[in-house]
């Protein structure tokens, strides 16, 4: 965040009494070129909740924002304007989504497509509407509903987000997705590590618990091939934990044989992969609000690990990972910022919560996406 000194001494003098109507302020001086109150915190976490977000929610009229850090043993609040954040306008999400629904309904076409056809069958009503039905529904249902969760927590918090942006892209016989998810974009900084956690782990829970209903419809219309019968050099889905144990509760499944996965059942696979990825402890993802939550500052020995992982991964042939971490090391980037205030502790609650998305990356992530026979 770049942070502005103020215009006039006025202005300071004004903020200084509002900082003082809520924390007892010793001194008062400018550090990093900001104006510093070094403070006294109060003796009960809740109480600096409570005190920190009542000066949050009134420096918020007058477009500023409050930083809690610690230095050398005193707490300071630093004091800077909000960034003025320009929203786009909620067409683009409006033509993001349906451009999304097209593409995914055509990828979900292909998936329709019998040997004896063409590509431009994918046009046909009949396979067109499978593949909106089948696959593009369930596909955004939860890829929609993961990125809703996030939205709808981050308003319970008052922090200002846009409404999902949809990704689409062409459809294609080689990746038959249409689509490269979606994403909210958060326009005020996370207030605490509890907020930051529930943000964090609001979209797993939500699209993972809509990925198991759409897994269980998808696998009960899916079907049994011979591994004999599928050709040379054709490409394999990798399992998860999730697929393994539903596939043999539905499924008796004899050697000599796989599923040949349906693709509402492929739907709920591309979710899974989705939400496993977005776990993962690094940097800005999902999986890194809920590190910077738990760890603190440790959060980057997580996101080191997490690079080494994949990196070992994609060395020893167990998966082609190498796209993702260079968006990891160059893009998205394994350094998470601290919330504004990140000296309230978590509850038992959001403790477990961390734990339930540990638990669904694990049942979630697959190794190897994809392989050839």
């Amino acid at each position: 965040m770049q942070w502005r000194a103020y215009p006039d001494e006025s202005n300071i003098e004004e903020i200084e009494k509002l900082v003082k109507k809520y924390f007892n302020v010793y001194e008062v001086h400018e550090e990093e070129g900001v104006t510093a109150f070094f403070i006294e915190l109060p003796s009960h976490e809740e109480m600096l909740k409570q005190k920190f977000d009542f000066l949050r929610d009134e420096l918020k009229e007058k477009s500023m924002i409050p930083i809690l850090r610690e230095k050398n043993g005193e707490y300071l609040i630093f004091i800077t304007y909000k960034p003025k954040i320009k929203g786009k306008s909620k067409w683009i999400n409006i033509i993001l989504f349906f451009a999304t629904v097209i593409t995914t309904m055509l990828s979900g076409a292909i998936l329709f497509i019998e040997e004896n056809e063409s590509l431009m069958d994918i046009f046909q009503m009949e396979k067109m509407l499978n593949g909106l039905i089948f696959f593009s529904l369930p596909l955004l249902s939860i890829l929609g509903i993961h990125e809703l969760g996030h939205y709808f927590t981050s308003r319970r918090y008052g922090i200002a987000s846009s409404l999902p942006f949809f990704i689409p892209i062409p459809p294609n016989p080689v990746l038959p997705l249409g689509t490269m998810g979606a994403v909210i974009s958060m326009r005020e900084p996370i207030p605490d590590r509890k907020a930051l956690l529930d943000i964090g782990v609001a979209g797993p829970i939500a699209g993972f618990l809509v990925s198991i209903p759409v897994l269980i419809i998808g696998l009960k219309i899916s079907s049994l091939i011979a591994i004999s019968e599928i050709p040379k050099g054709a490409p394999l889905l990798g399992d998860n934990l999730l697929i393994i144990i539903l596939s043999n509760l539905i499924f008796k499944i004899p050697a000599g044989y796989t599923l040949s996965l349906h693709p509402t059942a492929f739907a709920g696979w591309v979710g899974l992969l989705v939400t496993a990825i977005n776990l993962l402890p690094a940097g800005q993802l999902d999986g890194g609000h809920i590190a910077r939550a738990v760890l603190k500052e440790k959060h980057r020995y997580a996101s080191f690990a997490t690079i080494i992982f994949l990196a070992g991964l994609t060395f020893f042939g167990m998966g082609n990972w190498l796209f993702l971490l260079l968006l990891l090391v160059f893009l998205i980037g394994t350094e998470h910022p601290p919330p504004l205030n990140e000296y309230i502790s978590l509850d038992t609650k959001r403790r477990f919560l961390a734990f339930i998305a540990l638990l669904i990356f694990i049942l979630s992530f697959t190794p190897m996406p994809i392989s050839t026979k």
